[in-house]
């Protein structure tokens, strides 16, 4: 089916005549389109948390498994987002996702009137089940269009645009999003401060207004319909080591990756680094006050273990392009052990050593095998079908992270039997990885 004449490659302009390498613009357009996928990560998420609460009339329990079932929910739409991806392309997309993420804003901004006029009709009763469903569709919503195809579309594109550079534009994107979601909080604080947090929303539903027009001018699918070629139009020399895989392989459908091992082994370890990473987070406090360590030992966690993910997965990224990705998996999977083994003895002084390098161990590989694995191991063709198939997974790994480990300490009293079974399976994934090898 041809195009529309208005989201062809060429139009409004040709990429083809830039004065340097197109891709250049599309690995800072496409960081910028995970940026934009803030509002509907938990760090977006966390900062109006507090006033749904009292708008809705929820309690926090409640707010929680709202937020749960809006993420599980939104887990089984990725396959059918990452299909559409492959169907329709980046820019498509990505002008039609943004659209409809701005629209889910401004429909949270006003989540406590629909409730408010909905149990009215309902002659009052049944308020607190109707806000429920009300603040669940929206959190299903925002996690579906923000967390889950947004950032899908953005990241798919940046990856199709390089190869042999795939791990260095990977590193240059991974920095970028680790910064912006570093200081989220803080600014979109400062939204809620001087506009609320209803105005916050619609501040920031016009915010992605204006990007919808840069998606459109900018977003492209791939370097191959315009006459160009992955990396730039000269062919790039890379001093291949350790049998690197940056080379192009066969393309994958879904079905077919779904048989491999390597597929299951990379993909299992995304689950268990998702679970691992939030459940943590969630429980932080509660771990440490159980370890008889204070509130402020377990916020300040964080500010090291981000600067361990940032510089491990820099510096993965970039040596992804000369060597195999199971070495990632590995280290991916021994920060699962670290993480889990430290909470087992957060007690002791070693304890928080090792939660700090075993949560920026996950973090920083994480970054690199959630980006690079599929389209290095897979192909391009059915990359959408194949991340988003990979990406739910991932998703409904943190959405069960936080509830396994409070079951964990509502049946054994401790964290600590969450944490050694993590612990196990991050051994075990390790143990598998040094058997991976790229599907031909």
């Amino acid at each position: 089916m041809q195009e529309n004449r208005i989201f062809r490659d060429n139009y409004p302009f040709s990429p083809s005549r830039s004065p340097f390498f197109y891709g250049w613009t599309i690995l800072g357009i496409g960081t910028l389109g995970m940026l934009m996928s803030i509002p509907g990560q938990t760090v977006g998420v966390s900062v109006f948390t507090d006033y749904l609460m009292d708008a809705l009339g929820l309690s926090r329990n409640a707010i929680s498994i709202a937020y749960l079932v809006g993420t599980v929910s939104s887990a089984f739409l990725l396959s059918a987002g990452g299909r559409a991806f492959d169907r329709f392309g980046a820019r498509k997309m990505g002008v039609t996702v943004t659209l409809l993420l701005s629209l889910t804003l401004i429909y949270l901004s006003f989540s406590d009137n629909f409730a408010n006029g909905i149990s009215t009709l309902l002659g009052g009763r049944w308020a607190t089940v109707v806000s429920f469903i009300v603040i669940a569709f929206g959190f299903l919503l925002l996690r579906f269009f923000g967390q889950g195809t947004l950032t899908m579309t953005s990241r798919n594109m940046v990856m199709k645009w390089f190869d042999k550079r795939r791990g260095m534009a990977n590193a240059v994107l991974g920095i970028a999003v680790s910064l912006g979601f570093s200081l989220a909080p803080q600014v979109l604080d400062l939204f809620v401060q001087s506009q609320g947090w209803r105005g916050a929303w619609r501040y920031m539903a016009v915010i992605l207004l204006i990007f919808a027009a840069a998606v459109y001018l900018l977003f492209r699918d791939n370097p191959q319909a315009l006459g160009l070629t992955p990396d730039g139009k000269r062919p790039i020399k890379v001093k291949q080591s350790l049998h690197a895989e940056t080379t192009a392989g066969r393309d994958f459908t879904l079905p077919d990756a779904r048989r491999t091992y390597a597929f299951w082994l990379f993909n299992f370890t995304l689950v268990l680094s998702a679970l691992l990473m939030t459940a943590f987070t969630f429980h932080v406090v509660s771990i440490f006050q159980e370890a008889g360590l204070s509130r402020s030992q377990a916020v300040i966690i964080f500010l090291p273990a981000s600067l361990v993910a940032v510089s491990s997965q820099f510096i993965g990224s970039w040596i992804s392009d000369y060597i195999p990705l199971r070495y990632i998996a590995l280290i991916q999977s021994i920060g699962a052990v670290l993480l889990g083994a430290g909470v087992v003895i957060l007690a002791t002084p070693v304890g928080p050593v090792l939660v700090i390098v075993g949560l920026g161990l996950i973090q920083g590989m994480m970054g690199i095998t959630s980006n690079i694995t599929w389209p290095r191991f897979f192909g391009l063709r059915h990359l959408g079908a194949v991340s988003g198939y990979a990406m739910a997974w991932t998703v409904a790994g943190s959405a069960v992270g936080p509830y396994f480990f409070s079951l964990s300490l509502d049946l054994t009293g401790t964290y600590a039997s969450a944490a050694l079974i993590t612990l196990v399976s991050g051994g075990l994934l390790a143990l598998g990885a040094l058997f991976v090898r790229r599907p031909v």
